[in-house]
């Protein structure tokens, strides 16, 4: 119901309020310099409460709680995310979702307790009140509107083992890994080749390190032979160093300042450059890349990074930098998926993403990023999928035994059941 007097909707269900924006509901905000906002509130009821907004590792009720949805690599331990999506449940039947892939912040009961708010910066608000009444409705119209997950394929499903930064990397060590599994009757789907299958300081180059791995292709069809699919790390960045860079300089693959230089910097890899995806020629060079490696052997593609994204920089073809930081991981990890429905078909593509915005769940599977090797981590991750998963995305995976550390035996036991 619109009031048209004092400017109001009322959202009724069976004559009942589901939920209301009031007179105060909506307000244009003057902020500093020439900045300017838009701020939204619903009526938030006694009991009710809400979740999702993203892979979030603080508590899965987000009531009470500010939420910045802009993407950061800050691991699982605080109220940063890999994974921000403008849209929540409420337990009294309706979700709503802010259509602005920029910067949006919630204030969920928090500034205001009787109301959920949320704001973006300039003099427009877009955003839906989807209706249920049951949770997976409104998740199902949600994903109506941004889209439905693909289905990954069945042996996607299994376990996949990697050696990460814990060893030397070589075809021995790979081999005792996977053999041990094999001793030990553990059953093992995919073997994920983590950054070092490169050399160091060119990621990325799209290059097996010859110094570790003499003959790749025939240590893949080695691997393949014991009935494994193969996976392989990438990121959407091109360090100096890699021959590449030169290539995606001189064509204009990366991003630039405004000053038209390559945006770089030195927080990942050494004169870092990223590549540029709303280039339609520099998906299809940085595709090419990785389809000679498919042809080589490998089945899929670990997606990281894609989360620090500048906005003191210029697109290709014109995007608003601000809305691109959390939209690039949208892009990135389509022009990837696109390539393996392309090359191995719609029921093979997976790739392994980290980084996601609203919609990314049409590329499956993400998993839940750099936590630690202990209980409470293992905490954080399982709240990150739960309110992930809450946000539209039909799959969701996590690290067995953290990352960042070594887990003691018993933490690696509860985290596998």
């Amino acid at each position: 119901t619109i009031d048209k007097q004092a400017f109001g909707l009322t959202f009724t269900r069976e004559g009942e309020v589901v939920t209301k924006m009031d007179g105060k509901g909506i307000a244009w905000i003057d902020g500093p310099g020439d900045q300017t906002y838009m701020r939204g509130q619903l009526g938030l009821g006694v009991g009710e409460n809400l979740y999702g907004l993203g892979e979030r590792f603080t508590p899965f009720i987000k009531n009470g709680q500010t939420v910045e949805c802009w993407n950061e690599d800050g691991g699982t331990s605080s109220e940063q995310s890999y994974k921000n999506i403008p849209f929540y449940v409420s337990s009294q039947g309706y979700g709503v979702f802010v259509n602005h892939p920029e910067h949006v912040s919630f204030e969920l009961g928090s500034e205001t307790v009787a109301r959920s708010q949320f704001s973006v910066e300039g003099e427009v608000l877009d955003y839906y009140v989807i209706h249920g009444p049951t949770p997976k409705e409104v998740i199902s119209r949600y994903t109506d509107l941004t889209g439905k997950p693909s289905l990954p394929p069945a042996w996607s499903f299994g376990l996949w083992l990697s050696t990460s930064f814990t060893t030397d990397y070589n075809e021995e060590t790979v081999s005792h890994f996977v053999d041990g599994m094999a001793e030990r009757g553990i059953p093992l789907s995919v073997f994920h080749f983590d950054c070092f299958w490169m050399k160091e300081f060119e990621w990325c180059n799209f290059l097996w390190d010859r110094r570790h791995f003499p003959d790749p292709a025939g240590m893949l069809q080695r691997l393949k032979q014991k009935g494994l699919q193969i996976c392989v790390w990438i990121n959407p960045y091109i360090g100096q160093k890699s021959p590449l860079f030169q290539e995606g300089k001189a064509k204009g693959y990366l991003l630039t300042r405004p000053n038209g230089a390559v945006w770089q910097w030195d927080l990942w890899q050494p004169g870092m450059g990223i590549v540029d995806f709303t280039n339609p020629e520099a998906c299809t060079w940085y595709q090419q890349h990785l389809k000679q490696l498919l042809e080589m052997g490998v089945d899929c593609f670990k997606t990281d990074f894609g989360e620090r994204i500048p906005t003191d920089v210029v697109y290709h073809d014109g995007s608003d930098p601000q809305k691109m930081h959390n939209y690039y991981a949208y892009l990135y990890n389509q022009v990837v998926f696109d390539l393996l429905q392309q090359e191995k078909g719609e029921q093979e593509a997976v790739v392994f993403a980290r980084a996601a915005t609203a919609g990314s769940q049409a590329f499956p599977v993400h998993w839940g990023g750099d936590c630690d090797s202990t209980y409470e981590a293992m905490a954080e991750s399982l709240r990150g999928g739960l309110s992930l998963t809450t946000s539209g995305f039909g799959y969701w995976s996590h690290d067995i035994g953290g990352f960042e550390n070594t887990a003691t035996p018993d933490v690696f036991k509860r985290w596998t059941a």
